[in-house]
């Protein structure tokens, strides 16, 4: 349509939210459906928080605060990324935005401009490429294959490294793969980057917390302090503190960045909800003796999926890290028929036929980059992802 803008073109909508939106449809026609879908932890925000949050608003804290987030909170992530990350930020230098989405999307519209490519290893969070595009760059995936564990290799990432790149995005735990990268296997990544002092690093942290077995959770800046002047190290409240309809994230950098990224989100947004913020706050300061316990929830989640999966015909299910997804391997299921009569050509088309012939949705490889994978959330409970894997065993055997 000629009224549209020709931005529009350039990206897709996401193939994430769009299968969680199909699932709820074919709920709603009574079908019996288990949604694996979306990524958010399927338990109430702690209440300490809520209460922080009634409270901001009995105070009368509803107004417009500044830009990118009160001071308030700005000290308390500061105090966050030294106590946990080793990280000394002053307050010019943290953001505080509408999500961990928005944080990474004003980065790149204040930095990006036609022909800058932006390095993201594949498998990928379905919305890295569209900003990309949507900020006038150009996006360069590298597949980061199965007999790798989905991680990027020093090599890879120097062959993928020219004069246009601006950024490479850093994600780990990763998302979709639940991949995390050991303090070893990040530094010979951070080696490459001192090569190129050319090149910015994205650090997407999201998944922070949420680690498992005797994981240790590194971030760039941390392990190189040679990057410090060219990471921006981004985070959020939506995962480890059960928030993501909150919708607060922040970041660390170097402060004319922090400022670049301020005015965009001045002519976007302006400032993230003022009540989400004082949250936010009692997120970061408050006890965090709940993080424990819904690790090891989460854990024995990862045990379930994994060892059920990987007991379907024709997958192969890597043992993650972190975050909460697994990224089976479907090349055994390819080309073979379903019960229902359809050919699984592809990893979308498996996606498709498993939730009209069981009822399970998920998401199919090719939305983050490779194929032939799926992803399943495993933020839910135990009994749920039992019945769902008992139902993906019983759709592989059936394929012929």
């Amino acid at each position: 349509m000629a009224f549209l803008s020709d931005t529009l073109a350039r990206v897709k909508p996401s193939p994430t939210i769009a299968v969680t939106t199909k699932a709820a449809e074919l709920k709603a026609q009574g079908r019996d459906i288990i949604g694996l879908g979306a990524g958010e932890p399927d338990f109430d925000t702690p209440e300490n928080i809520r209460a922080a949050a009634k409270l901001a608003i009995d105070e009368g804290k509803t107004r417009y605060t500044p830009v990118d987030g009160i001071p308030e909170l700005k000290k308390a992530i500061c105090a966050k990324f030294e106590r946990e990350n080793g990280l000394k930020y002053e307050p010019n230098q943290i953001t505080v935005g509408t999500g961990g989405k928005q944080i990474l999307y004003n980065a790149l519209m204040a930095t990006c401009n036609p022909g800058d490519e932006v390095i993201i290893p594949a498998p990928y969070w379905v919305s890295y490429p569209d900003m990309v595009l949507l900020a006038g760059g150009t996006p360069v995936a590298v597949d980061c294959g199965i007999e790798n564990d989905f991680k990027l290799t020093p090599a890879q990432l120097e062959a993928a490294i020219t004069p246009k790149t601006k950024w490479f995005i850093f994600n780990s735990p990763s998302n979709p793969t639940g991949a995390g990268y050991t303090r070893a296997e990040l530094k010979a990544l951070c080696d490459v980057l001192m090569r190129h002092p050319h090149v910015w690093i994205m650090s997407d942290d999201m998944y922070e917390h949420l680690v498992f077995d005797d994981f240790e959770f590194v971030t760039p800046a941390q392990v190189e302090p040679g990057l410090y002047d060219r990471t921006l190290t981004c985070n959020g409240v939506s995962k480890s503190y059960a928030m993501t309809g909150w919708r607060i994230g922040y970041a660390g950098g170097p402060a004319h960045l922090i400022k670049a990224m301020g005015m965009i989100q001045s002519q976007s947004t302006s400032n993230p909800s003022s009540v989400s913020q004082y949250a936010a706050l009692e997120a970061l300061t408050g006890p965090q003796d709940f993080l424990a316990p819904n690790r090891k929830l989460f854990q024995r989640r990862r045990d379930l999926v994994v060892s059920m999966l990987n007991q379907a015909k024709g997958v192969k299910c890597p043992k993650p890290e972190g975050a909460f997804y697994v990224y089976p391997d479907i090349s055994g299921c390819i080309g073979k028929t379903s019960a229902g009569g359809v050919k699984i050509t592809d990893d979308k088309a498996f996606a498709s036929a498993l939730l009209e012939e069981t009822g399970v949705a998920v998401v199919f490889g090719a939305a983050f980059g490779l194929s032939p994978n799926f992803r399943v959330s495993y933020a839910t409970a135990d009994s749920v992802l039992e019945e769902a894997c008992k139902r993906i065993q019983t759709f592989c055997a059936g394929l012929k």
